[in-house]
């Protein structure tokens, strides 16, 4: 056995957020989910819906009593923009909401958690949709930033650390080209556009921040799903798909972010195309001024890409990033099952290695990492406890990976789980367990798995004990 030594003043944590487990009591607005699953309940698993998810609103206290018993020292969740503000476009805040996120925060903090509080996470109000058409529209960039001013009014006396978006490629992604998210449009152009805007309003939130700031250690970043494209051959053409992946997956947000830059060959490729984004010069100074202060980083799995199986011409629309690259489905590779993702922990050491070389060695922790499994009732004990050591091992070895980047150098601060209980996880409701803390969601009984009390003594000693095999896989 190998014990792996981390900092002593090493983030061990989780993250989830507010529309995943608060539920839908006494909100001003409906979010994009709460109305998909109005409008449309058979897009959720076992039609189960948002309205009460894990009555974190109800139970923040026993929930973050739950969160100190599992060793958690911080716990990054988000404010709704839905709750938070009643008139969204004058800005009047709901006097319910500023007491509930207040009692929040007020709560982590007297448990010694620390509180890691994000903006957006995908849960843009509907009406902003259905009024301006969401994040195609400048005008709702600039209402997302007089939200975010009022969170830093209220709340950053006492919360240092602050986020602007999560996974913000998702949101592109799921709404606007692979149809799984609310409102499942098909179409590149405005895919293009919307994942610009989400970068202006990143950029202009961060210039409030550092106007309206209270907190002395106070920063602000950016949550993104960086995931390495591996190619499925070494031919010209599959990296050469997998080149343009990492162009749109993950170096859009991530140069502009840190860089304060749009990668070059992709605006050249985007323009040839005739779906590039507008903008203006002052938008684009923005941008250059207001770069990330650090960085969040969610990984799950790696992503592998192969050059087209099809032409251009077959698509279904005017333009798709698939005109150049698509996923190729390794075969022979270990597998989580339930959820359909390859494990591939190295892929952590790579992209650890990326933010070294090649974005000033930024600092940055694992915002988000976890296996979701389904029917963990399988694993319910006669103790009463879901043993869940395969998410044990899942953890182990990626931090195993983790330990290997920051002693080559890597400026990693920290390692967080998805999630702390389990939620509430979008269409796929609760199909995919991903917490350390178990919830039933008919009774919202809640119980330690054996992974919480593993992830305890990993947060008091900061370290880990990793064999042989373990560090081969």
């Amino acid at each position: 056995m190998t014990r792996l030594e981390f900092p002593k003043n090493f983030w061990w944590g989780a993250a989830t957020s507010g529309p995943q487990t608060e539920g839908r009591f006494h909100k001003s607005h409906a979010n994009i989910f709460d109305y998909d699953f109005d409008k449309f309940p058979e897009h959720f698993w076992h039609g189960i819906g948002p309205d009460t998810a894990s009555n974190f609103y109800n139970d923040f206290k026993q929930d973050i009593a739950l969160m100190k018993e599992a060793g958690l020292n911080s716990v990054r969740t988000s404010i709704q923009w839905t709750r938070l503000i009643d008139d969204l476009e004058t800005g009047t805040v709901n006097s319910d909401a500023v007491r509930f996120y207040n009692d929040v925060i007020d709560e982590f903090i007297k448990n010694d958690i620390r509180p890691v509080l994000n903006l957006h996470h995908f849960d843009l109000p509907v009406t902003l949709l259905h009024r301006y058409g969401g994040w195609e529209s400048k005008h709702v960039v600039d209402l997302y930033v007089a939200f975010a001013e009022k969170c830093f009014e209220l709340f950053s006396d006492r919360v240092s650390d602050w986020f602007t978006h999560n996974e913000p490629m998702v949101v592109v992604e799921g709404g606007y080209l692979y149809q799984f998210h609310y409102p499942d449009i098909v179409d590149g152009r405005k895919a293009v556009q919307v994942a610009y805007n989400l970068q202006l309003a990143s950029s202009k939130a961060i210039a409030a921040f550092r106007k309206l700031n209270k907190h002395p250690d106070g920063k602000i970043g950016i949550v993104l799903n960086l995931t390495p494209n591996y190619p499925a051959t070494n031919s010209e053409s599959d990296q050469a798909a997998a080149h343009f992946a990492d162009l749109w997956q993950n170096r859009l947000f991530m140069d502009a972010s840190v860089n304060g830059e749009f990668p070059t060959e992709l605006v050249d490729i985007l323009t040839r195309d005739n779906v590039i984004w507008q903008t203006s010069n002052d938008e684009l100074e923005t941008i250059k001024k207001n770069t990330v202060e650090y960085l969040g980083v969610n990984f799950y799995h790696p992503n592998r890409a192969q050059a087209p199986r099809y032409s251009s011409d077959s698509l279904a629309v005017d333009w798709l990033p698939n005109k150049y690259f698509e996923a190729y489905d390794k075969r022979g590779v270990r597998m989580n099952v339930d959820k359909g993702w390859e494990i591939y922990p190295k892929a952590l050491f790579d992209i650890a290695k990326n933010i070294q070389e090649n974005y000033g060695n930024i600092p940055w922790f694992v915002s988000e990492n976890g296996m979701g499994v389904s029917r963990e009732d399988r694993y319910l004990s006669e103790d009463g406890m879901i043993h869940d050591d395969y998410r044990m091992t899942f953890i182990k070895e990626h931090l195993y990976y983790l330990y290997k980047a920051i002693e080559e150098g890597a400026n990693c601060f920290g390692y967080h789980l998805w999630a702390p209980i389990d939620c509430f996880s979008w269409r796929n409701s609760y199909r995919n367990r991903y917490g350390l803390i178990s919830v039933n969601y008919h009774t919202q009984k809640k119980s330690l798995k054996k992974s919480a009390h593993f992830f305890r003594t990993l947060s008091e000693t900061s370290s880990i004990e990793i064999s042989e095999f373990e560090m081969k896989k």
